[in-house]
C-alpha cells in the first residue's frame, strides 16, 4: 500500500473512531497520561490543522499560537471530520508530497512528516479505540507501514521526550501489538490502569 494511501486510512480509523465516542465518554481517561478522551481528540485535530500549514508552506513561527486551546467546539466530532478532511485535501494536492515542511525539528521532506502523522493517527487511534471500549483493531498494511518506518526512529523519538520508553511484549506478540508498545504503551491497557 503507497503512503498516502496508508495515511488515508489511518486518517479514516480515527475519525470513525470519533464518532463512536459516547457524549458520556469525552472525560475518560487515555493511555496518554494526564489526557482524557476530549484532550486525544483535541490533540488529534491539531494536529491535522498544524498539517494543512505545513503542507502549505508555513513555518511554526507564521503558525504560532493559532491551533492551541480547544479547538472542538460544541460539535467535537464535527470538528474533528473537518481537519481530518481539511488534512487529506492537503496531502492529495499535486506536488504535495514532493515537498519540503518547516517542522520545529528542521527542514523535513513532506513524505518523513506524513509518516510522522500516520503514526500519529494510528498510534492515538488505539488510544481513543481502548479508552472507550471499542476494537482498537488497525489495518495491518498501515501497522506495517509504521512500524517498518518507526523501526529506525524509535530511540531518537524517546531521547527527545516524544515517546515513552517501549513497554515489553511477548516474542509472540502480533503487530499491532508490537507497534503500540514501542510507542510505550501497554497493549493490555484499560480503563482504571
Amino acid at each position: 500500500m503507497e503512503l498516502l494511501q496508508t495515511y488515508r486510512r489511518g486518517l479514516s480509523e480515527f475519525t470513525d473512531r470519533v464518532s463512536q465516542i459516547g457524549y458520556d465518554q469525552w472525560a475518560l481517561p487515555t493511555p496518554c497520561a494526564n489526557w482524557d478522551v476530549r484532550t486525544l481528540v483535541n490533540h488529534v485535530v491539531g494536529e491535522d490543522r498544524w498539517s494543512v500549514a505545513l503542507l502549505g508552506g508555513a513555518t511554526v513561527a507564521q503558525v504560532g499560537d493559532r491551533f492551541e486551546g480547544d479547538l472542538l467546539g460544541t460539535d467535537p466530532a464535527g470538528a474533528a471530520r473537518d481537519a481530518a478532511a481539511a488534512a487529506e485535501r492537503a496531502v492529495s494536492e499535486p506536488g504535495a508530497l514532493d515537498r519540503i515542511v518547516h517542522l520545529s525539528t528542521g527542514d523535513t521532506p513532506a513524505s518523513e512528516y506524513l509518516h510522522q502523522l500516520l503514526a500519529e493517527h494510528l498510534v492515538h487511534g488505539w488510544d481513543l479505540a481502548v479508552a472507550i471500549g471499542v476494537a482498537p483493531t488497525m489495518h495491518a498494511e498501515a501497522v506495517q507501514e509504521c512500524s517498518q518506518w518507526f523501526s529506525g526512529r524509535s530511540e531518537a523519538y524517546r531521547q527527545g521526550g516524544l515517546t515513552s520508553l517501549a513497554v515489553h511484549v511477548p516474542e509472540n506478540a502480533g503487530e499491532q501489538d508490537r507497534l503500540v508498545a514501542a510507542f510505550g504503551r501497554d497493549p493490555d491497557w484499560a480503563p482504571g490502569d
